[in-house]
Order: C-alpha cells, then sequence, then structure tokens
C-alpha cells in the first residue's frame, strides 16, 4: 500500500508543477504581447502626426501667405521633434543631439523622433516643402519639445517665399 500512495503524490507532483510551468508560461508571453500593442500604439500615433503636419504644410505651402499654430499629439516617449540638415555643420543648444539624430538619417529624411527608438518603428521621415535651411539656421539640429504628449509649433509662409518654415 505505502508503494501506491508514494506514487500517487508524485503524479501528483508533477501535475501540479506542470501547470505552473504552463502559468508562467502564459503570463510571460502575455506581457510580450501587451508590449508589442503598445509599439504598435506609438507607431500609430507617429505616423498620424506625420500625416497630419504633411498635410497642414501642403496647405500651407499652396497658400499665397500665412501662419498658423498648430498642436499635434505624440506618444509620450518621444521627447523632441527635430528638424536636421546633415549636410551643414551642427549649431545651437541641442549639439548632442545630432550625432544621435545621424543614426536614423539614411537618405534625405529631415525631421526626427528624439531619443531615437522613441516612437517605435517611426525614427524619421523625409518632409516635404519646408525650407530646412532658414529652419536650421541658427539651430542645427532645431528640436521642438513634447510636452504631455502634444507638441505646439507654427507654420510660416511669406508673400515672397515657395517654402514653409516651422517655428516653435
Amino acid at each position: 500500500m505505502k508503494r501506491g500512495s508514494k506514487r500517487g503524490q508524485i503524479n501528483l507532483s508533477f501535475g501540479m508543477i506542470f501547470s505552473i510551468i504552463l502559468i508562467v508560461v502564459f503570463i510571460v508571453f502575455a506581457f510580450y504581447a501587451i508590449g508589442k500593442f503598445l509599439d504598435i500604439q506609438k507607431a500609430a500615433k507617429a505616423g498620424q502626426f506625420i500625416s497630419s503636419l504633411e498635410g497642414d504644410i501642403d496647405k500651407m505651402w499652396r497658400s499665397s501667405s500665412g501662419s498658423q499654430q498648430v498642436e499635434y499629439s505624440l506618444p509620450s516617449s518621444v521627447d523632441y521633434v527635430c528638424f536636421a540638415d546633415f549636410a551643414s555643420e551642427k549649431r545651437g543648444a541641442k549639439q548632442e543631439f545630432y550625432n544621435n539624430l545621424r543614426l536614423a538619417h539614411f537618405e534625405d529624411e529631415n525631421m526626427f523622433f528624439y531619443p531615437v527608438g522613441s516612437a517605435a518603428a517611426v525614427d524619421s521621415k523625409s518632409i516635404d516643402n519646408i525650407d530646412l535651411l532658414e529652419i536650421t539656421s541658427r539651430e542645427n539640429p532645431y528640436c521642438i519639445p513634447n510636452i504631455d504628449g502634444k507638441i505646439k509649433l507654427t507654420l510660416k509662409k511669406g508673400l515672397d517665399e515657395s517654402l514653409v518654415t516651422i517655428t516653435r
């Protein structure tokens, strides 16, 4: 009789250990999946920001002149939106950002999210119809802070200008 009772206890212990291992695996997978969904949300928010910014810049570019203050939402992990011209030298207060942003520069990108990687899969984008030389004339990179998930900037175009400038 003693042999049978020991054997039953061992089978029960193995079943319990196996159940605990399965529970741990499911919990780890759940946290992994939640993290991936949050990354997708960051990338979607960054993509929506880029799309809205490009649309507003195109509207301003098509107009004869104007000035418009706009506000956009961004993931709170993004500290700055920066405009950089890697054809000219770094200058201004954010010189240390220059080398970090260069890591996300592959071809003709001129807008970057800082820190690099903070907007999930979207690190940089080429924005058309902006006067990058004017935007980065005093500061290169020219960075606009993200405060509480909101970024405020001003789009300007003068009568004699062909491109839009962006200011804080």
